[in-house]
């Protein structure tokens, strides 16, 4: 059987304590009008936006319609 020595117990503890004070400091209350400042350009993925538009672009086609979000079309997808 190993016996915890009592310099053994401080180390744990003060992982242990320190464990929390790192979890809780990433911890922040943010309102929804403050989330602008939050977010930055250099955050977006190309790729995703790019497929967005790919997205919106047959959307628009299959529907027969433009509008709302850009220019207006006739429906043949042919802006």
């Amino acid at each position: 059987m190993m016996r915890i020595t009592n310099r053994t117990g401080r180390g744990a503890l003060l992982a242990c304590v320190l464990a929390a004070c790192g979890a809780l400091a990433g911890c922040a209350t943010v309102k929804p009008y403050e989330k602008e400042h939050l977010a930055d350009h250099l955050m977006t993925n190309p790729m995703e936006e790019m497929a967005a538009m790919h997205e919106l672009k047959w959307l628009e086609a299959r529907e027969g319609s433009t509008g709302g979000v850009g220019g207006t079309g006739g429906g043949c997808a042919c802006k």
